[in-house]
């Protein structure tokens, strides 16, 4: 089975502050980070897409206790991107303690963050959401 994008692919374009995700041959659904199979129709063949960096806001948390090498308070929200792939990543920019359900529906530019590893794990780039100026 071959991907149309590796994790180490989509890490160096977030790295770059692009984001790539993959388009179903069948069924047209975008996805975002890469995955081996189709959500929507469980087809296996994909088209390498860069997409938008922007997206709206659709649901977010607030977490308050968080695992070990994670301070918290932060905000953790789900984001529809403009191709209609959901992404989530943390809320920047934002005092977690004013967060409320005034961000649904919210716009937001996504861009990229180089997070530390732990004991278990790499230092790995995630995406982030800023607030968008209206």
């Amino acid at each position: 089975m071959e991907s149309k994008l590796t994790f180490k692919q989509y890490q160096n374009s977030l790295q770059e502050n692009r984001f790539l995700g993959l388009e179903c041959k069948n069924c047209r659904v975008y996805t975002i980070p890469p995955q081996a199979v189709c959500r929507s129709c469980g087809s296996q063949e994909f088209i390498q897409r860069q997409v938008s960096n922007k997206g709206i806001i659709k649901t977010f948390t607030v977490i308050r206790i968080a695992a070990d090498g994670f301070k918290p308070p932060f905000i953790v929200a789900m984001v529809e991107m403009g191709q209609g792939a959901y992404l989530m990543g943390n809320i920047v920019g934002i005092e977690p303690d004013s967060a409320n359900m005034e961000l649904i529906g919210k716009k937001v530019e996504i861009k990229a963050k180089l997070v530390k590893g732990d004991l278990y794990s790499k230092d790995i780039w995630t995406p982030v959401f800023e607030m968008i100026s209206v």
